[in-house]
């Protein structure tokens, strides 16, 4: 089934922030690094978690060298690029499933893909609007150092969302949060992404922080990954991001369950996001 998309990528944040706004529950943001386990597996696995209940997904753009991420994403991102993923793979990845589920998908990645794609940032800008695809996450790009992609993403309806930690000093949350667009996005850990036991102590502190400077959407990322951490940050953020346990996930699965298994995983996540 085909949807008719005609909204830019912040009104499709903004529409999917209000639905779980309205229901008083968490958004449930899902990462899957596109062509892991293997490049047919994407739209599967995609669909499986929307139909556990993620309201946003993020669809991680393999690289090389993915600083800002733990063993299981690097882990994914070798495997996606021995399977010959692109960039422009994961844009035809994204204008699939938003063609069937009108849902938002960002693309993760680091700045070198996109500054490398065809005809630059600014034909890439293009390609992903045309794709209905919603905005990126750059974890290697400074907001102080984003006028070149947010030249080319702004006209398009793009959205370009940064990445805060705790050690965030205030003085710059107060210089660069009042411009983000689409939602803002809370590291609930200083370190790389991966799977954690227990949350850290500060990420209240930090939604307190930002919240100061936006009425957007926060969402908290790095380290969830069970439905104890999700009931935590009810009523703390708007949001929760989850990828590593999401691969582990698949990973952990017999290839004909992996589906089955993130669907069921998404929705224990789901279910604790809920009041």
């Amino acid at each position: 089934m085909t949807v008719s998309t005609t909204r830019s990528g912040t009104e499709r944040i903004a529409r999917a922030f209000a639905r779980a706004r309205e229901e008083r529950r968490l958004a449930i943001v899902v990462y899957l690094t596109v062509g892991y386990p293997e490049r047919a597996a994407t739209a599967p696995l995609l669909r499986a978690a929307l139909d556990g209940g993620a309201d946003l997904i993020e669809l991680g753009v393999p690289f090389s060298d993915p600083l800002a991420d733990g063993a299981t994403v690097q882990r994914a991102s070798e495997v996606a690029l021995r399977n010959g993923v692109t960039l422009a793979d994961c844009i035809g990845e994204a204008e699939t499933i938003v063609r069937e589920r009108d849902v938002p998908v960002l693309l993760m990645g680091y700045a070198n893909p996109f500054l490398r794609y065809r005809g630059g940032l600014a034909d890439f800008a293009a390609d992903a609007a045309r794709a209905d695809v919603a905005g990126i996450i750059v974890p290697d790009l400074p907001a102080e150092e984003s006028a070149e992609f947010d030249a080319a993403l702004g006209p398009e309806g793009l959205a370009r969302i940064d990445l805060y930690a705790p050690t965030t000093p205030d003085a710059r949350l107060a210089r660069l949060v009042p411009s983000a667009r689409g939602f803002v996005y809370c590291v609930s850990l200083t370190g790389v992404t991966g799977a954690r036991r227990a949350l850290t102590s500060d990420v209240g502190d930090l939604v307190a922080r930002v919240r100061r400077h936006t009425d957007l959407p926060i969402a908290v990322g790095f380290g969830i990954s069970a439905p104890e951490h999700v009931a935590a940050l009810r009523g703390v953020a708007d949001a929760v991001v989850v990828g590593s346990a999401a691969l582990d996930t698949i990973t952990a699965a017999p290839p004909r369950r992996r589906a089955d298994a993130l669907r069921e995983f998404v929705s224990g996540l789901a279910a604790a996001g809920r009041a």
